[in-house]
């Protein structure tokens, strides 16, 4: 007699799989983190007890990072916002790479400076190159040490010489504020008036 021997085989196929992946600086994928561009493959047991292959093409792109410095005075608007304070400021985006773009902004914030200055004078006042005969309120503006403006208010009272006459005639000689004359003509006295300018 011969024995015949019957062979029942069933052969199953490995598995493949392929997965296109873009991320942004790291990606992590079946317990492992990666942080560049790249094919990764992984290998582990399929449903028939064949090898499962999947193929992972990874695509990295960075976070972009940028830094700004800027010197404003008194506020400064950035992106939207308006900002009176020195310090650091952050805005993120999205970059043309689909990740963050991140800029930090560097900020520092002058103040504009005022002064006032109150003045009397006597028919007039020259301030910074400017003559003023009539009383009131001017502003002159120029740059501070700071690189902003310095405002400086003049408030100006102006008053006026005071002018009078007087005519006398009289025998021989005259005594007028303690000076005696004994010849005719026009003689000038000047004194303080209430105002504190000139009495002529």
């Amino acid at each position: 007699d011969s024995i015949q021997h019957i062979l029942n085989l069933t052969v199953n196929p490995t598995k493949y799989a392929e997965e296109s992946i873009t991320a942004c600086d790291s990606y992590t994928w079946n317990g492992e983190t990666y942080t560049e561009s790249g094919d990764y493959v992984y290998t582990t047991t399929a449903a028939n007890g064949c090898d499962s292959i999947v193929t992972l093409h990874l695509t990295i792109n960075q976070t972009q990072y940028a830094e700004k410095s800027v010197t404003a005075c008194d506020s400064y608007e950035w992106n939207g916002e308006n900002y009176t304070e020195s310090g650091d400021y952050v805005y993120t985006t999205t970059a043309t790479n689909g990740c963050d773009s991140i800029v930090t902004l560097h900020l520092t914030i002058n103040q504009t400076q005022y002064a006032e200055v109150s003045v009397v004078a006597c028919d007039s006042y020259t301030w910074n190159g400017q003559t003023y005969t009539q009383s009131g309120d001017y502003i002159y503006t120029t740059t501070a040490a700071n690189g902003c403006d310095s405002i400086v208010t003049l408030h100006l009272t102006i008053n006026q010489t005071q002018y009078a006459e007087v005519t006398a005639t009289a025998c021989d000689s005259y005594t007028w504020n303690g000076e005696t004359y004994t010849q005719s003509g026009e003689y000038t006295y000047t004194t303080v008036a209430a105002n504190g300018c000139d009495s002529i």
